[in-house]
């Protein structure tokens, strides 16, 4: 990729406040802002993982049931 391409994509990121910005002089330092990310991980993905824990439970009761 090339390093327009990541500038790219960073400033995506950082207008979606899904990356906060800190400039240091000429650099400028990228880090993951986690309040949006988790929010995201509520919404979209925390509904999909409860079926997915209880099947798995499920499973480990079989298995652990059928080698007792």
């Amino acid at each position: 990729m090339s390093r327009f391409g990541v500038m790219e994509h960073l400033w995506i990121l950082d207008g979606a406040h899904l990356v906060l910005t800190e400039r240091s002089g000429r650099n400028k330092l990228h880090h993951l802002n986690p309040g949006p990310i988790s929010e995201l991980h509520g919404r979209w993905i925390a509904p999909y993982r409860e079926p997915i824990v209880a099947g798995l439970l499920a499973l480990r009761d079989l298995v652990e049931g059928a080698t007792a």
